[in-house]
């Protein structure tokens, strides 16, 4: 930061691991200039945008001072007693404790904080990688709040994990009604770094507030334990939560859940409930169950998840139909935030270079390659969700090996539209595989197409099986912008004045223009051969595009 008369001159800085920072000794009255940027184990960012905030007058703390000096006159001068004068300062002390507070309430509704000559600056709310703590307990106790665990009922074993059982039940909170959640527990036995392996998953979950991002109620990380049920106890027996211990905790008809085998405290994430568990489980059990506009609801959905973590910067790394959870409503929510560690074990991961483990089916080509992950490969992981869903839950690549799966997207084929999948949306999933990672739709675009789909439900009848087989033609297909309708192609290409000429001709969808002539552009009533050229030529790139639809390999 440096104060804007000074901003080609000299500056000064300061680091902080905590998403704000309190800057100190700023000079009354004056303009400063902040920029932002941030380090993580890839180096440091470019730096922000720049920020201007002024300080405030020296006329708070002269008061202030004005104001001591009062009292001390008035007590030497009136000679009162030892009482009267330690009343005084209380009085004064608990006035000035007051004001500070009311103060401090009502400058934080700004973006910035003015008091004494300091500037408190909250900064954008980032995602904070917990491996930046040097404790990283702290980051647990930070973004996590600690529940106490008589407040927690577990009622069933639901699945397991690589780091214990997952188990429903129930959480009641002081004040609010008793709500279903899930518990994420740690099996026995475990040692120090799988502990924090297991918290990490809190610590980034705990960061993230949106209704398509699994919600996090809280850890247990303190010695107490949960209230557990008798049906549940041969479960958690064979889970070996209990085996060696039981004798010594001896269970009723409403007993406590003992602690860790290992360092007798038990370790819970405990998260919102989902009532019909994983995306593909869910889909493949409901094969055929929905309309393509609820599937596409639940696809806008998660890429409003994806967009909030974009927005604050994090990377997913694994997004899968199997790591979406759905609620009864058939809201998805994204979760699943500690895989990395995970995908060790996972059977879908094929080793890369580096010796470390990812989902090759869902993985980007570059990050496959080169382990660069980005917003982009989300984007690339989001085509294969959509995949999914469009096919109830199908495996994608089928039985092909991972190997074959790299060499086949190296060789620039794509999986074909599932059956019934609306063109619109195979489109968007194309786009979404771009080779070139800066030519895929940012989450942003995703959501903005889907809702277009949403509000024209028409333009999802165009099935991908329908369209017109047309002869082949040499070359790649062009890069396709997203649209779903004659009305935003014309936009796009700036021939939006032709629209009335496209509907009274009859030409209404996407499939019906691809198919125009030269003479058809000419008879609707488009006169400027400038603009004949133009629509013409938008027209083959349209065709282009629709002629690879239709194959059952998509080459890009």
């Amino acid at each position: 930061f440096v104060p804007q008369e000074h901003e080609q001159l000299s500056y000064s800085s300061t680091r902080s691991k905590a998403p704000s920072v309190i800057i100190t000794g700023l000079k009354p009255a004056t303009k400063y200039i902040f920029h932002i940027r941030v380090r993580t184990a890839a180096g440091y960012s470019g730096y922000s945008q720049k920020f201007e905030f002024e300080t405030g007058d020296e006329t708070s703390d002269m008061a202030a001072e004005q104001g001591q000096i009062l009292v001390i006159a008035t007590a030497a001068v009136g000679g009162f007693t030892l009482l009267v004068i330690l009343t005084l300062f209380f009085l004064i002390t608990g006035r000035c404790q007051w004001y500070i507070k009311a103060k401090m309430k009502s400058e934080e509704k700004r973006r910035a904080h003015l008091q004494n000559g300091d500037l408190r600056f909250p900064g954008v709310k980032t995602y904070i990688d917990p491996d930046t703590y040097e404790d990283p307990s702290l980051a647990v106790h930070e973004f996590a709040k600690e529940i106490d665990p008589s407040r927690i009922r577990i009622e069933r074993v639901i699945g397991a994990g690589e780091f214990g059982e997952v188990c429903s039940g129930r959480l009641k909170t002081p004040g609010k009604r008793e709500i279903p959640v899930a518990i994420k527990t740690l099996k026995g036995g475990y040692v120090d770094r799988q502990r924090r392996d297991f918290l990490r998953e809190a610590s980034i979950m705990g960061q993230f507030d949106h209704p398509n991002i699994i919600r996090l109620e809280g850890v247990v990380t303190k010695r107490s334990f949960p209230t557990i049920g008798v049906k549940s106890l041969s479960r958690f027996l064979r889970a070996g939560f209990l085996n060696s211990i039981l004798a010594s905790h001896p269970v009723s008809g409403g007993g406590s859940l003992p602690p860790s085998i290992s360092s007798g405290r038990p370790v819970m994430i405990v998260v919102e409930y989902m009532e019909n568990g994983s995306l593909d489980s869910f889909l493949r059990k409901h094969d055929g169950h929905f309309t393509v506009i609820q599937l596409v609801g639940m696809l806008r959905g998660i890429a409003s998840g994806m967009k909030y973590l974009s927005d604050m910067g994090y990377v997913h790394r694994d997004l899968a139909a199997r790591n979406i959870l759905v609620n009864s409503n058939l809201m998805c929510k994204v979760s699943d935030f500690g895989l990395s560690r995970v995908l060790e074990d996972d059977p879908e991961a094929a080793y890369t270079t580096s010796g470390g483990k990812i989902p090759i089916r869902w993985t980007a080509p570059e990050a496959i390659a080169y382990r660069k992950f980005s917003s982009a490969s989300d984007a690339w992981s989001y085509g294969i969700v959509m995949w999914e869903v469009m096919s109830y839950g199908e495996r994608p690549y089928w039985e092909m090996s991972n190997q074959d799966v790299i060499l086949s997207i190296e060789e620039g084929y794509r999986l074909p539209a599932p059956m019934g999948c609306p063109a619109s949306l195979h489109q968007l999933m194309l786009h979404c595989w771009q080779k070139e990672r800066n030519l895929r739709p940012k989450f942003s675009d995703i959501v903005s197409f889907l809702d277009k789909l949403i509000r024209n439900p028409s333009t999802l009848h165009t099935l991908v099986e329908d369209i017109l087989v047309m002869p082949d033609s040499p070359g790649e297909v062009p890069e396709y912008p997203l649209f779903v309708s004659v009305s935003d192609w014309l936009d796009s290409i700036k021939m939006g004045q032709y629209k009335n000429n496209f509907v009274a001709a009859g030409f209404t969808t996407l499939d019906m223009v691809s198919r125009m002539s030269i003479d058809d552009i000419r008879r609707i009533g488009v006169a400027l051969i400038g603009h004949q050229r133009r629509i013409f030529s938008s027209l083959q790139t349209l065709r282009l595009h629709m002629m690879h639809i239709q194959e059952k390999g998509f080459h890009v």
